[in-house]
């Protein structure tokens, strides 16, 4: 026989083996991560369940708490629930269920939330995803940033439609039943901002290119021009997480 000869009969017995050491690779899970989810004003954790759901598949730990005073936490609203409350809830949830090497998502709101955490335990914290998120400077309260179509006297704010996030037609109905009032303190308390969040090993903005009102387009343009971050553009209303929960999974699962 040939050494030509020997070499291909050796190549096609290896092939099997080889094809089937492939396939284990292929099927091996994606090293588990750490999520933890904050939602937006006026929902609560059950916006994020799809997304839980398809983490979950994959083998990640996912936590997605649901602020004080909004949705199954609606009977603690009070005068007294503030931003800082809110911090409090997430900071509280990672250090005590000893999560460590967190990808710490925040959803419109939830961003001055998250921006708020990472100022107390940035150490816990590998990867940070600001979801078509607020991004406050330091002494800016969301109110500052909102529209002027929106009241912050009271004790809470409405809920708006679900049509005015651009959510698609087939979900609106189930996210309308969902909303809840939000606690107006939330929207008007000013946040104390070092610049953590710009220490975390990992800056991820996600931006909803069909969220309804373009209220981010100039913070992303900003953000694009800083190396530092990494920036995705989705085509979704603003409740991403309900519009295309598998190709925010993907993109989560890219930031850990």
């Amino acid at each position: 026989m040939s050494k030509a000869a020997a070499t291909r009969r050796t190549i096609l017995a290896a092939a099997p083996a080889l094809a089937a050491a492939g396939a284990a690779r292929a099927a091996q899970p994606t090293r588990p991560a750490t999520f933890v989810l904050v939602h937006g004003a006026w929902h609560g954790g059950w916006c994020w369940e799809r997304v839980v759901q398809r983490l979950q598949a994959k083998g990640h730990r996912v936590y997605a708490p649901t602020l004080t005073g909004l949705c199954e936490r609606s009977h603690l609203l009070t005068p007294a629930v503030n931003l800082t409350t809110h911090v409090t809830d997430v900071v509280n949830e990672i250090r005590w269920k000893d999560l460590d090497k967190v990808v710490l998502v925040g959803h419109s709101y939830g961003g001055p939330v998250i921006t708020g955490v990472a100022e107390q335990v940035g150490d816990r914290i590998a990867s940070i995803v600001y979801l078509d998120a607020f991004i406050p400077a330091d002494g800016q309260s969301v109110a500052d940033t909102a529209p002027a179509t929106f009241s912050f006297t009271g004790l809470s704010v409405p809920a708006p439609k679900a049509s005015g996030f651009n959510v698609n037609a087939a979900d609106q109905a189930w996210v309308d039943s969902k909303l809840t009032p939000q606690p107006t303190a939330c929207m008007t308390e000013k946040l104390r901002v070092t610049g953590a969040y710009k220490r975390i090993p990992k800056r991820v903005y996600i931006q909803a290119v069909r969220n309804g009102r373009g209220q981010f387009d100039g913070a992303v343009r900003g953000l694009a021009a800083d190396r530092a971050w990494i920036i995705h553009k989705v085509e979704s209303g603003h409740d991403v997480m309900v519009d295309k929960p598998d190709e925010l999974t993907a993109l989560l699962e890219a930031s850990a």
